[in-house]
């Protein structure tokens, strides 16, 4: 018997495997996808463009997601794998190119939906021909990837059944497409999946969060590019990125470290569990959450830069404004959500938080925008500031949890601000 050539041979992940580059690579273009959604939300910035833009990204955060779990079974830049990670980025570049055309194709060239849905299709038929090929040696994960293969062609079949409609019906059948995975998914249960290496798994998540706060930044830039520089622009470029570095504070100083240490102290199918929930499900919002913040930053750099004939005193309005502060709050109750699966309790203040920014909205409609966004600013940085001293001696515990580890304190304790202040 031939045996396989060593080149071409699937290299399994080890524990304390970390991010390798060609996976950094695969995310590179997600970063385009979430620019490309971004630009499709600013073209029409109505509830219809919003749920489209919405539909698009929890489309393609699904083929990452499946890659990040492929890529902590196998090593991505290993074997066949390298190559098929290739082809898989090529198509999922062609995805996000076409997204413009989602769901109205442009007079000429192809069609649009349809190319949308086939690359959607070769991107998940990829991942799921090498999950079979990594679980040739592991009974339960080759039955759980055989259980999670129908809710995969339902979702990508009706795709390509909504690219032959137009209007809502096309729009309904996108949702019932995601509906069918995500549910799907969820209903093919846990008990084969692999997570050989939590902190590999936790880290991609983290580097993906950073992405989309990436694409935010990216959008302010964007927003001001065909402009003359002035003081109005400086001020709300310094104010946007306030945002999305309270933003970031609010996810790594302490969130992600604890979630971390969660994921890698379960076993067996309760981490799998873990790690589908409180990352594959549970990340998404807060995504979602980023790429508005990102569409309404954009729209207050092109108000206060003086853009299709605004002036500085006009009030942000409408989506855009929603975006602005709802998506913020949309990430703070993500984070709310998180921390509950992990460690089984509520963040009080970032609920309040989260619901102190969605009643101010109505308020920052009677502002201009970049008053708007500076009463955001001051909420959201406001929400970090009060954390960072409220619980100061607790979240030194937990980013030194090791220290105090061998020290003798009770490390559980330090992964839980509220318990142990209660303590």
């Amino acid at each position: 018997m031939t045996e396989t050539p060593r080149r071409a041979r699937m290299a399994p992940v080890g524990e304390r495997a970390s991010v390798t580059p060609l996976e950094l690579f695969f995310d590179l273009v997600f970063v385009f996808t979430l620019t490309q959604v971004t630009a499709l939300m600013a073209a029409d910035p109505t509830l219809r463009g919003l749920l489209r833009g919405v539909l698009v990204l929890s489309m393609l955060w699904w083929c990452w997601v499946g890659y990040a779990w492929l890529g902590n079974v196998v090593r991505a830049d290993e074997g066949i794998v390298r190559l098929v990670m290739f082809a898989a980025m090529i198509a999922m570049f062609v995805a996000a190119v076409t997204i413009p055309e989602a769901f109205d194709d442009l007079p000429g060239g192809l069609h649009g939906p349809i190319v949308l849905a086939a690359a959607y299709f070769a991107v998940r038929l990829m991942h799921l021909l090498l999950f079979l090929a990594a679980s040739k040696d592991d009974d339960g994960l080759r039955r759980q990837v055989l259980r999670f293969a129908p809710s995969m062609m339902v979702g990508t079949g009706l795709l390509l059944v909504a690219s032959q409609f137009t209007g809502p019906v096309q729009t309904a059948l996108w949702a019932a497409a995601l509906l069918g995975d995500y549910v799907g998914t969820l209903l093919a249960g846990a008990s084969g999946w692999r997570l050989r290496s939590p902190s590999h798994f936790a880290e991609r998540h983290g580097l993906v969060i950073i992405v989309a706060l990436g694409e935010s930044i990216v959008s302010i830039g964007i927003g001001v590019t065909a402009l003359p520089i002035s003081w109005p622009i400086v001020v709300a470029s310094a104010l946007g990125l306030s945002v999305c570095a309270a933003l970031w504070w609010a996810y790594f100083d302490v969130v992600a470290l604890v979630a971390e240490r969660v994921l890698t102290k379960a076993s067996g199918e309760q981490q799998a569990r873990l790690g589908r929930d409180s990352y594959s499900y549970l990340h998404l919002p807060m995504i979602i959450g980023i790429v508005l913040l990102a569409l309404g930053l954009k729209k207050v750099l092109g108000y206060v830069g003086g853009a299709d004939g605004h002036t500085l005193a006009d009030p942000l309005y409408g989506v855009p404004l929603i975006a602005l502060y709802g998506g913020p709050a949309l990430y703070l109750l993500a984070h709310v959500a998180f921390r509950l699966r992990n460690v089984h309790t509520v963040n009080r203040q970032r609920v309040i938080g989260a619901l102190l920014l969605l009643a101010l909205i109505p308020v920052a409609s009677q502002l201009p925008a970049l008053a708007a966004l500076g009463l955001l600013t001051a909420c959201v940085c406001g929400l970090i500031a009060y954390e960072a001293v409220r619980f100061a001696e607790v979240r030194e515990k937990v980013r030194h949890q090791e220290e105090i580890t061998t020290s003798g304190a009770d490390p559980q304790l330090s992964a839980d601000p509220e318990r142990t202040e209660q303590t």
